[in-house]
């Protein structure tokens, strides 16, 4: 009787448990009070391809919501793209770009060229001509795509990879944000990458990777998340927000590939995109001395500028870098300019 009254119990607690498990399990996301939609108009006609559209599309956690379809040129109309690689030792920073280091932003004038070894503390670094200080840096289409490999052959080792505007001119790109965002039970949090997030540490030369694939690629998605977008949102110019830059990869072979002052630059395959918001492109201020906004992230949420027009940083901010007002709703906030990063992931669902 005594073993057939404990086997009851035990049977009554693990049902129980079960019930509480799965009530915690189907538990309804709480909604936010505030959510802002995404308004098309935001974005410049002369960098989108084509009128911008709404189409019905499959959502990340399965259903079905009405989305832009935006399809972009990758050429800001608001500035000017590069430059990137000065020609000589002696230019001033007009001539080049900026390069993302241990969080810092620096300067790529001649003087940061020439003192790559210095500033590496690798005395194989050597993009320049000793005797005439010209900087060595690609001047071709097809030596861009050489030298942009992250398994670069020693032929193209200690260039500066400078693709311009000109080899991209036919690229198009055509991206799907839900029209109101959608909250996700869990927020999607981009996978890390060896030199993600501004690079290894100054004075450190990460080893040259084996067997990397051709040209510059994107962050891929977190194992077990395919769907998972690479790149993090579009600007209101119709540039890309893209995954950290694999600046391992870059150093590691010896070239170095700088951002335009917009912390833009090229490849042939993703035509111009940005790894760095710095201020340049279009931003829309906000009443109260909030962070301007500077685009959408793919699940629809604003993403707006890393401070406050006093300059202050937020302290507030969740995993993805993002929070919550009761006027913008749930947005995002950039991270800093030299940490080579825009935001950590998608707290809301977005379109497959």
């Amino acid at each position: 009787m005594k073993t057939y009254l404990f086997k009851a119990i035990a049977l009554l607690a693990i049902t129980l448990s079960a019930c509480t498990n799965n009530t915690n399990n189907t538990k309804a996301i709480a909604e936010d009070k505030v959510t802002v939609a995404v308004k098309s108009e935001n974005f410049l006609s002369g960098g989108l391809a084509e009128p911008i559209t709404i189409e019905k599309r499959e959502l990340s956690d399965g259903s079905t919501a009405d989305c832009y379809k935006i399809v972009v040129t990758s050429t800001p109309t608001d500035h000017e793209m590069g430059p990137w690689c000065p020609g000589n030792i002696a230019d001033d920073a007009s001539a080049g770009g900026i390069w993302l280091e241990g969080g810092e932003v620096y300067d790529v004038d001649g003087e940061f060229v020439k003192n790559l070894a210095t500033f590496y503390k690798d005395d194989t670094w050597m993009l320049y001509n000793s005797a005439t200080g010209e900087i060595t840096k690609t001047k071709t289409k097809e030596e861009c795509q050489e030298a942009a490999n992250p398994n670069v052959g020693v032929e193209y080792q200690n260039y500066c990879v400078e693709c311009l505007p000109s080899y991209v001119a036919d690229v198009k790109h055509t991206y799907y944000i839900p029209v109101t965002p959608k909250k996700a039970a869990t927020p999607y949090i981009f996978a890390s990458r060896p030199g993600g997030g501004g690079g290894p540490p100054k004075g450190e030369r990460p080893p040259r990777p084996e067997g990397a694939p051709e040209g510059e690629r994107p962050q891929g998605p977190p194992r077990g998340n395919s769907t998972l977008p690479s790149s993090r949102g579009i600007a209101f110019n119709g540039v890309v927000f893209d995954a950290p830059a694999p600046t391992d990869a870059i150093l590691g072979a010896y070239t170095l590939a700088p951002f335009d002052d917009a912390g833009g630059h090229i490849n042939l395959a993703a035509g111009y995109h940005y790894h760095a918001a710095t201020g340049v492109s279009k931003k829309l201020a906000q009443a109260d001395n909030h962070a301007a906004m500077i685009g959408y992230a793919f699940d629809g949420y604003g993403i707006f500028e890393n401070t406050d027009s006093n300059g202050k940083e937020y302290t507030d901010l969740d995993k993805s870098r993002g929070h919550y007002d009761e006027v913008r709703g749930y947005h995002y906030h950039v991270d800093q300019a030299g940490n080579n990063n825009f935001i950590n992931g998608l707290r809301g669902e977005y379109a497959l």
